[in-house]
């Protein structure tokens, strides 16, 4: 590795929104707030969530004619 031209590596502390907060090594370093991590995402969860803003779904439903379950 070239001398001076890497970036620090610091220690991060990163929270999320659903509560969960875990300390890792960046180079951000300092403390990092995060919408969502591996303990709330639905790919490491195995559980989808579905997001309906403003009846969008409703709305596609209504238009080609299916029946919600």
């Amino acid at each position: 590795m070239k001398a001076d031209i890497h970036p620090e590596y610091k220690e991060t502390k990163f929270s999320c929104a659903c509560g969960e907060k875990f300390t890792t090594f960046s180079t951000i370093g300092g403390d990092v707030h995060v919408e969502i991590c591996s303990k709330c995402h639905p790919f490491f969860t195995g559980k989808q969530k579905l997001v309906d803003t403003a009846g969008r779904i409703d709305k596609f439903n209504r238009r080609y004619g299916r029946e919600t379950t």
